[in-house]
């Protein structure tokens, strides 16, 4: 979502589709963490009743991606590095669960598309990109949890997304770490391509680890 993309007057959000509006504005950064989210400004940003916001802003406090402050409104929450640590080992165990599903359930349709990503990868960091390659580990996460179909796993991965999103963003920028992650990335597309699903597993859960490494390395 852009400032582009804000509605005119006489369009409207319906209240589901102003969570998932707010929720990537916030993952996008347009909202910046501790920033106060005023009900009257969003009102008039997204075209959406007061209602509605109220409504999607709770929903986005049940996922801890904003905190309601006691007769103060509501503000984006930001969260410590101990917490997006605990967050990624949670991670390990369901996206080495996707990662095996993808890779027990890939077709030769997935197979193209997955390989074309993988391409799209390789160019973004041989072109120093780091903005492009950002955008597509989170592209490839996406492809994996919908490769997998583990309906119950996919949302619990994006409930934690949203919550650690501000972290994976300036991972992507951490020194160094584009020249290390990328390889990884790429090992996990190569055994989901081969439908492997242990190494699959394995790659996945080593590239996890790294981001644990790296992360208690910003405390």
């Amino acid at each position: 979502m852009t400032d582009a993309a804000v509605l005119s007057d006489d369009e409207t959000i319906e209240r589901p589709d102003l969570t998932q509006v707010i929720r990537e504005a916030i993952l996008d950064a347009q909202f910046a963490p501790h920033q106060r989210l005023i009900e009257a400004d969003l009102s008039e940003r997204y075209g959406a009743s007061r209602a509605s916001v109220r409504t999607a802003l709770l929903n986005l406090a049940g996922e801890g991606l904003v905190e309601r402050l006691p007769n103060r409104g509501a503000r984006v929450r930001a969260i410590t590095v101990d917490e997006a640590i605990e967050i990624v080992e949670v991670r390990i165990g369901l996206e080495t669960l996707c990662a095996r599903k993808a890779a027990e359930n890939l077709t030769p349709a997935d197979a193209d598309q997955l390989r074309a990503l993988r391409a799209d990868i390789e160019a973004a960091i041989g072109s120093g990109d780091l903005m492009a390659y950002s955008r597509l580990n989170q592209e490839l996460d996406r492809r994996i949890r919908d490769l997998s179909r583990h309906g119950t796993a996919t949302q619990l991965l994006e409930r934690l997304r949203a919550q650690s999103a501000r972290h994976q963003f300036r991972l992507a920028f951490h020194p160094g770490r584009a020249a290390t992650s990328a390889p990884e990335h790429i090992a996990i597309i190569d055994a989901i391509l081969s439908k492997d699903p242990d190494a699959a597993e394995a790659a996945t859960r080593a590239h996890l680890s790294g981001i644990v490494e790296v992360l208690h390395g910003m405390e």
